[in-house]
């Protein structure tokens, strides 16, 4: 049986003050719960948003089956991962 994988975001930071982490985590756990591996991260709050994703891990997580979350696919192309 194979692990259900997603990639999604992790919320940090402050109240009021978002930041989060691109990370791959089982399906199942909660949202800022256990994950697997972080792979990027987003900050909404700078001019223009800051987004840094590991390309390469993410590609190899992708072809292994994980499930991508709505907002990391716009995140993904924005920053050019295909």
């Amino acid at each position: 049986m194979t692990l259900a994988t997603k990639i999604r975001l992790k919320r940090m930071g402050a109240k009021k003050a978002p930041f989060y982490r691109i990370v791959v985590a089982d399906s199942r756990s909660p949202r800022d719960g256990r994950f697997i591996e972080q792979i990027g991260y987003y900050n909404p709050l700078t001019e223009p948003a800051e987004i840094k994703v590991d390309a390469e891990k993410a590609n190899k997580w992708m072809a292994e089956g994980a499930e991508v979350s709505e907002t990391v696919k716009v995140l993904f192309k924005k920053a050019g991962v295909k």
